[in-house]
């Protein structure tokens, strides 16, 4: 049965790429590499890694895909600025504008992966505050990394829910596992972290608001799909080939998400009940909903802009850009 599945599949991707594969075969002769290499975060489980493990993206770019897997999207910046990478996938927000601010001519093609639930403040049960009475804040100590985006984002809920931060007292930790840690002990009354220590917060209250909520309020959490600009504009059929294999794995996904798991954990090298787990909150927008206005065609270009400006404020960039529209490109999504 998985082997009738994997052949539909196939065919499916086939189908859906056979123009650029067209396009491909008459590029300039010369020109044209033999092989790109992607890079992407391992213990990060994704549609398109499907598509990796049976060699889709080979087939459709047509030529060899060399998968690396490197610790960070920092490493992505410094490999790509070396020409060892070509494409990026699931490059972090705050490398890429790290990376642009250094010099780096970079271009991001695409949403990799969303996930607003992996970034929240927890208040305590005992605090007495909930959102609806959040002013009660006022005075009351929160801790939380300072400088962090995990800061940026709870300036930005403050402010949504009637609060100044000079109303508050935050409390600077050193990182995410100390900011559970004050919660957990009750030294605080919120804390706001990310990934496992904003998971193991859980047992000591609940989220301010939700990921959903905190969406509504234009505080995305993303990976992105990254590309030297110089090779998205000398190799535009294979950033577009590739765009569109994710795309195609997205799809399948949001049909036939149990015939992909196993493929994608074991891709990952993850066990599948991990796999599933993280994937669980994990969203993949299709490309018309990320060239929107709710996405790269409005909110993306602002967000990046104000996460500068907080930065330039917080010490940790020179300058920010009055606009960073040439590094967002929508061309590829179709």
């Amino acid at each position: 049965m998985f082997k009738i599945y994997l052949v539909k599949i196939t065919s499916i991707f086939t189908l859906a790429l056979c123009a650029i594969l067209t396009s491909l075969s008459v590029n300039a002769a010369g020109l044209k590499p033999t092989e790109i290499t992607v890079a992407y975060v391992q213990q990060w489980p994704t549609p398109n890694r499907f598509a990796q493990a049976k060699m889709i993206f080979d087939e459709a770019l047509g030529l060899k895909v060399n998968w690396v897997a490197l610790a960070d999207g920092t490493e992505m910046t410094a490999a790509m600025a070396s020409g060892d990478v070509q494409i990026a996938y699931a490059q972090g927000q705050l490398p890429f504008l790290v990376g642009i601010s250094g010099g780096n001519d970079l271009s991001m093609v695409a949403i990799a992966v969303s996930y607003p639930e992996n970034d929240n403040c927890v208040l305590r049960d005992d605090a007495g505050v909930t959102q609806v009475n959040a002013v009660q804040l006022a005075g009351r100590k929160i801790a939380i990394q300072v400088g962090s985006i995990t800061h940026y984002r709870l300036l930005k809920i403050l402010g949504h829910l009637g609060l100044d931060s000079t109303e508050v007292k935050i409390l600077p930790m050193p990182d995410d596992a100390a900011s559970a840690y004050a919660l957990e002990h009750g030294h605080v009354a919120m804390a706001c972290a990310s990934g496992s220590a904003l998971r193991s917060m859980y047992g000591s209250g609940k989220p301010l608001m939700t990921g959903a909520e905190l969406e509504a309020i234009g505080l995305r959490l993303f990976d992105i799909v990254t590309v030297p600009t110089k090779f998205a504009t000398e190799h535009s059929e294979i950033v577009q080939a590739f765009i569109d294999v994710t795309e195609a794995s997205n799809k399948q996904w949001m049909k036939h998400p149990e015939s992909m798991q196993a493929v994608i954990a074991s891709a990952a090298g993850l066990n599948l009940e991990d796999s599933k787990l993280i994937m669980q909150d994990l969203d993949f927008p299709l490309a018309e909903e990320q060239k929107s206005i709710a996405w790269m065609d409005g909110l993306v270009p602002t967000y990046i802009r104000d996460l500068a400006e907080f930065f330039v404020e917080q010490g940790q960039l020179d300058k920010s850009l009055n606009s960073y529209d040439r590094f967002i490109t929508t061309r590829f999504l179709r």
